[in-house]
């Protein structure tokens, strides 16, 4: 195999590898440190909210 060869094999293995991160890294920004989901920890925060002020 030509030096093309390898460089298109390790241009393949650096792009999966890239985007495994970002999707990774997209998916644990969804939850806070406790394992809870941020956009279902606000609505429920919201709903006290609205509760306390009835």
């Amino acid at each position: 195999m030509g030096f093309f060869d390898y460089l298109y094999i390790f241009a393949a293995f650096m792009f999966a590898l890239m985007t495994f991160l970002i999707i990774l890294r997209n998916f644990q920004s969804k939850f806070n440190e406790d394992g809870i989901r941020k956009d279902l920890l606000e609505e429920d925060s919201a709903q006290k909210k609205d509760k306390t002020q009835l």
